[in-house]
């Protein structure tokens, strides 16, 4: 038995003994007790039945095995329930209250008159079987109520007018609707947003009441909206600003100047820097009240979330403050986060003989300027052991990857040209970027990669984002071991050794949109999307029918003693989300993209270029880079090569790829954290635009690529602390399109495992063969 099969007992052996400890709960209650097993609510319509479970109290119903199984494990003794010194972990088990089933049933039916059901009636039934007990709330609903006419009364003329002027589109209440008291909460929520929007400051929630008559036949109901005035007033005021002052200053006096640097901007924003950090004008350029303005709480809101967007206040509070009876004068106080911080990270991986780690460290800087320009220096190194090397740990470095990065981010649009300010639908940003990568495979290839981009980031509105890249300088030299690009050469890959062992130079742009990316942390329903489009070499081919660019032997023109690059890339990525209520959460996703290489290098696309399957984030039962391109198999290529080879030639200029996954909740609290779970199933593959010398089979095909789909299944947990996630995912091969016809689909042989993976070692050695992929890593897959 190997260490999957023994995984997969001892799993088995742990839900038997969870199983096993549920049942056995029942005894070791106390005599007259009976566990909670089953809850149920009949008679109410599906929409609302998960609402009313609300009013149902935990402690009647049931309870979670696993939850159980560990209260029980750490509080069991002598067959019964500890009395002292009970550990608190787990969840005790939920005993039958008679009393809490009639409040629940008094709740429910509160809730139900709350929804127009003013005639409903709830009853209860228990039933015993044995120690466990069975729990029906049964509801008869009767003719819900629904509104007839609906009066408004607004003490106020102005007030009366603004309310009419934004008509009954937006208005929660409406005749012939069913009667429902969130509805009016909502209007009363919609009321006050609506005058504290006009200039209202003072206006309060408790200005608005509403009288129910339900008195009348033929199960009607009678609404008035009543707005009063402020009391011993005749009317409500409106505000206008005056003046803005903005005062900075650290929570720890120690850190702040005894005398504030102090500024004036327009003879209206009065600013007063404790730090002596900060110039005045990146910071006023996102207080959207100015002076004459109506005080407007959406402005106010929007001032709160740029100035914390801009990542250099730790603390936002805006107050107010009346120079006289109608006009404000606004004060924010700003308490700045750290200038510098520190952060590293790191994942572990391991598949096939292969294992490996990276390590990251990120260092950044808030405030470089004074304006809130931020400052990001990442440092990443990737290695890579294979444990079939001989020698010691250093001699098995199969490949090793060093990355730094720089990154400065202006928190505004630098263009040559006038653009307006922006910021109300998000940060608009400035990005100078700059990345130096070191790549090394053992006896077999490096690579030098350089590139630095202009990029501009924007909002359109609050779901819409741009990102547009003028500007991308690219520098790659790539070398191939001597040694093996002449087994290449011998073996009739020249076409590769030419493409991949040498320089290329590229000048281009991007640009990505992007719908929806600030809806991914929430539980609800939208669809996702984002385009890429990255094109290369255009501007440079222009200027070569001017310019007469020097040319290399291949017939390559050349820019800087190099072959420049001429490509056109695109990818998109649409999603689907479903909320189930709860965390339960559906996501279906599929991403496809392609990438021509054309005019000045149009045999091959570079490495950097091209697309790869597999991975933590991808198709989760293949390590990334080991999948594809379409069918091909690696046991075409000599031992030698397919070592070397490994992570270089499964790539493709095609990428079609699918997810589907399910997202619950399994525990509440877990060493501080929830922990969710997640079932999957991934498919896709890549392909090569052509046929390919060093991947026979790997072309893509309208009439073979669908039999060509690699699909993978798997669960996975994530330990969720709120402002990050920790995420195990095994993915499990189903079917696997290196191989013919119905040996794709490799599940049949899961359990014949030993069998199959030496028949693999035979054909395709060294390369190993597994089943199952582990992926650990920070953040949701998509």
């Amino acid at each position: 038995m190997d260490k999957r099969d023994c995984l997969f007992v001892y799993a088995s052996i742990l839900l038997l003994l969870i199983l096993f400890a549920s049942c056995r709960s029942t005894r070791l209650l106390e005599e007259g007790q009976a566990l909670v097993t089953k809850t149920e609510i009949e008679g109410i319509e599906p929409r609302l039945t998960e609402q009313a479970k609300a009013y149902i109290p935990p402690d009647l119903r049931p309870n979670s095995r696993i939850n159980l199984f560990i209260y029980n494990l750490a509080n069991a003794r002598k067959g019964r329930y500890r009395t002292k010194n009970i550990r608190n972990v787990g969840e005790p088990p939920h005993v039958l209250d008679s009393a809490l089933v009639d409040f629940s049933t008094q709740q429910i039916n509160r809730y139900l008159a709350s929804k127009g059901y003013f005639n409903a009636e709830v009853s209860n039934n228990i039933v015993l079987k044995g120690k466990r007990a069975h729990i029906y709330f049964h509801a008869n609903l009767g003719v819900p109520y629904t509104v007839r006419n609906v009066h408004v009364n607004i003490a106020d003329p102005q007030l009366a007018q603004v309310y009419a002027e934004h008509g009954v589109i937006g208005r929660k209440v409406r005749p012939a609707m069913r009667y429902d008291a969130d509805s009016l909460v909502a209007e009363r929520e919609r009321i006050y947003h609506l005058m504290r929007q006009q200039g209202y400051y003072e206006y309060l929630r408790q200005y608005m009441r509403v009288d129910v008559d339900t008195s009348l036949r033929r199960n009607q109901a009678d609404l008035k909206l009543i707005v009063d005035n402020p009391e011993g007033q005749a009317a409500h005021t409106k505000f206008t600003i005056d003046s803005s002052f903005v005062i900075i200053q650290h929570s720890r006096d120690d850190l702040n100047h005894v005398m504030p640097k102090k500024m004036v901007l327009d003879n209206q924003v009065y600013v007063e820097d404790y730090t002596g950090r900060f110039h005045p004008a990146p910071i006023a350029r996102y207080l959207f009240h100015h002076h004459g303005d109506a005080y407007n709480v959406d402005l106010e809101n929007l001032t709160y979330d740029r100035l914390y967007e801009l990542n250099g206040f730790r603390s936002v509070k805006i107050a107010y403050s009346k120079p006289d009876s109608n006009r404000l004068n606004v004060y924010y106080e700003l308490t700045p986060r750290p200038y510098m911080a520190n952060q590293i990270e790191g994942e572990y991986t391991f598949n096939s003989g292969m294992s490996g780690f990276n390590v990251g460290n990120t260092f950044t800087h808030r405030n470089l300027f004074g304006g809130l320009e931020q400052l990001e220096v990442k440092l990443r190194y990737g290695v890579l052991f294979d444990s079939r090397l001989p020698g010691n740990l250093l001699d098995r470095v199969f490949n090793n990857d060093f990355q730094v990065g720089v990154n400065i981010t202006v928190p505004r649009l630098l263009t040559p040209f006038s653009v307006p300010l922006g910021g109300r639908n998000g940060l608009p940003r400035t990005i100078f970027s700059a990345n130096i990568q070191a790549f090394d495979q053992f006896q077999t290839y490096s690579n030098r990669y350089f590139s630095g981009t202009l990029s501009y980031n924007w909002s359109d509105t609050r779901y819409k984002h741009h990102t547009l890249t003028p500007l991308v300088l690219e520098y790659r030299y790539g070398q191939l071991n001597e040694e093996f690009a002449q087994r290449l050469i011998d073996q009739g890959f020249l076409l590769y050794v030419r493409s991949n062992n040498r320089a290329y130079f590229g000048l281009g742009s991007q640009y990505v949109y992007t719908l929806n990316a600030v809806r991914l942390s929430r539980l609800e329903d939208f669809i996702y999307f984002r385009g890429a489009l990255d094109l290369s070499g255009n501007l440079l081919g222009v200027a070569s029918q001017v310019i007469d660019f020097q040319r290399n032997v291949d017939g390559e023109k050349e820019v800087f003693g190099v072959p420049y690059l001429q490509y056109a890339k695109a990818e998109t990525d649409l999603r689907y989300y479903r909320y189930f209520g709860g965390d339960r959460q559906l996501i279906v996703r599929l991403n496809p993209g392609i990438a021509v290489p054309y005019g000045n290098n149009s045999s091959l696309l570079i490495f950097e270029k091209s697309f790869f399957g597999g991975g933590m984030n991808g198709i989760r039962a293949w390590q990334a880079r080991t999948l594809g391109p379409g069918n091909y198999n690696r046991q075409v290529l000599d031992p030698g090569l397919r070592l070397n080879l490994r992570n270089l030639d499964q790539l493709g200029e095609v990428k079609l790829e699918g997810n589907v996954e399910y997202r619950f909740k399994v525990l509440n609290d877990l060493f501080g954290a929830k922990l969710k779970a997640a079932t999957f199933a991934d498919f896709g593959n890549v392909w090569r635009i052509k046929e390919n010398e060093l991947n026979p089979g790997g072309e893509f095909r309208f009439d073979k690529f669908l039999g060509q789909m690699a699909i993978g299944t798997g669960v996975g947990l994530r330990f969720d602390r709120g402002y990050f996630v920790i995420r195990l995912d095994a993915g499990l091969k189903v079917r696997d399109p290196q191989f013919d016809g119905a040996n794709q689909w490799v599940i049949t042989e899961l359990f014949n495992s030993r069998e199959f993976k030496e028949q693999y070692r035979i054909t395709n050695a060294p390369d190993r063969y597994n089943f199952v992929q582990y992926n650990f890593g920070i953040g949701m897959p998509f």
